[in-house]
């Protein structure tokens, strides 16, 4: 299995027979390098959405139209980009799970906003969302944007997640500290990798906090478009 980060909240994910792209956001990414869109994206045969904000959503449905892939995500804004866009689509709910090329992926709650940019104002996409991905003997939690939540306490107990990718850049979600106390009170995570971060100056630049907060836990600092093996 390989995770590689593109930066901010993007990731690559091999797992079992799949190649999933994880909120593709590459054009306009100060973080990710260019001319590397080609290595990003090569062979993914899905997308996985958390929400619709730009800084998620932004590269998806021409991925989608590019390499022919479907999307997985919220019932209402994938339902709204097949009938609008004409991807195929993978729409789900919270609860509910599907198998991406044999990684099965359940969606579970996350605490956050979730709209579009349109001509008059923010456009409802749908609600914001997190996932558990179990695969060649893992099982991955994939935060998406989020504070802590209660939730936590159950998806912890209920799907065991060993791998934690986890939001920490504050100000919009959840910062360095709260991931590390989230991390320890309500899962076990053997890693943790922190996202949506450093992108802007505005976030956190370190996970010095989430390092210090978890020092039973390997927590890797991803460096953009270098493979983590696992």
């Amino acid at each position: 299995m390989k995770l590689t980060w593109l930066g901010h909240s993007g990731f690559r994910l091999e797992i079992e027979d799949a190649v999933i792209l994880i909120d593709p956001w590459l054009s306009g990414n100060p973080v990710f390098p260019e001319g590397r869109r080609d290595a990003a994206i090569g062979g993914a045969t899905h997308v996985l959405l958390t929400h619709g904000h730009g800084d998620h959503s932004g590269d998806t449905v021409a991925i989608a139209k590019e390499l022919n892939i479907p999307v997985a995500g919220i019932y209402d804004l994938i339902n709204s980009w097949s009938t609008h866009h004409g991807i195929e689509g993978i729409g789900f709910n919270k609860g509910g799970t599907v198998d991406l090329g044999g990684a099965k992926v359940t969606m579970v709650n996350a605490s956050h906003s979730s709209s579009l940019d349109g001509a008059d104002g923010p456009v409802y996409a749908g609600h914001e969302s997190g996932y558990m991905i179990a695969g060649e003997g893992h099982t991955i939690y994939v935060s998406g944007d989020t504070d802590i939540m209660a939730d936590m306490q159950w998806m912890g107990e209920l799907h065991q997640p060993d791998i934690g990718i986890l939001c920490a850049g504050g100000h919009f979600t959840m910062d360095m500290k709260r991931a590390a106390f989230a991390a320890r009170k309500y899962f076990a995570f053997r890693t943790v990798i922190p996202c949506h971060y450093k992108t802007f100056p505005l976030l956190e630049q370190s996970a010095q906090a989430l390092k210090d907060g978890l020092p039973d836990v390997d927590v890797i600092e991803p460096e953009v478009m270098k493979a983590i093996e696992f």
